[in-house]
């Protein structure tokens, strides 16, 4: 009787030293994931909980979306003309001015639909280095939109302030705006997204950070998915087409 009592006891030892030593390795992973955390956003400026550790796992976060994505991730055109000439488009600037795209003559020019709030959030980054890098030729013009599960809830003045403090941005940022199509979509995207505008293309941004690239003739060529970053080769390739 003595042997199987102290058999339950040795259990029931066992069994709560294993509970402790579980939680305690729970809680130094969690340490380490917090401690990288920190360190991934050691400059950030007015970020959401949510936004830090969405910008700790991004390289992950962008891995599982492109294999798991239903969107398609380059469609291309290199041969239709645009209906509507995309140098007739204007838009309006973050701070309110005006930008006729009459001005982008010659250069190849970047669309891209942003949020604050989102997984590929971090791609501010990447555009704001890829503008870097073919400064001259490429420009890229983000808009920001609440399209997608309302991950950008800022106001304008939010929105640049945000970009600029921890992302460095300084390409062309348009007014909040609606990307998706429907009766107040942006002028811009309606033109993106409408063959019977720029030629060819109706695909709509899937979701944030859906790419659009217009070369310097000003024909719509290329469409890359959100998670096709702004640095693979795919969109490199793409702006250094001659």
């Amino acid at each position: 009787m003595r042997d199987i009592v102290s058999l339950i006891s040795w259990k029931t030892t066992m069994k709560r030293y294993k509970l402790k030593r579980g939680i305690v390795v729970i809680l130094l992973v969690l340490a380490a994931f917090w401690g990288y955390v920190e360190l991934i956003n050691l400059h950030s400026v007015n970020m959401t909980l949510r936004q830090k550790i969405l910008r700790a796992v991004y390289p992950v976060f962008a891995l599982i979306a492109k294999k798991r994505s239903k969107d398609k991730g380059e469609i291309s055109n290199f041969a239709t003309k645009p209906v509507l000439s995309f140098y007739q488009l204007k838009g309006v600037l973050n701070d309110g001015s005006e930008l006729s795209f009459n001005t982008l003559r010659g250069k190849k020019v970047l669309l891209v639909n942003t949020a604050s709030d989102c997984g590929f959030t971090p791609q501010y980054e990447e555009l704001q280095k890829l503008y870097e890098q073919h400064r001259g030729n490429l420009i890229v013009v983000g808009f920001p939109a609440n399209d997608f599960k309302e991950q950008e809830k800022g106001n304008d003045e939010e929105i640049a302030s945000f970009c600029k403090k921890n992302f460095g941005v300084t390409f062309p940022l348009m007014k909040k705006t609606m990307v998706m199509k429907g009766s107040g979509q942006n002028s811009i995207f309606r033109w993106l997204t409408d063959s019977s505008q720029n030629g060819w293309n109706n695909k709509a941004p899937s979701w944030n950070f859906s790419k659009y690239l217009v070369n310097e003739e000003g024909t719509l060529v290329n469409y890359f998915g959100p998670a096709v970053s702004p640095l693979s080769d795919e969109v490199i390739s793409a702006v250094e087409k001659m």
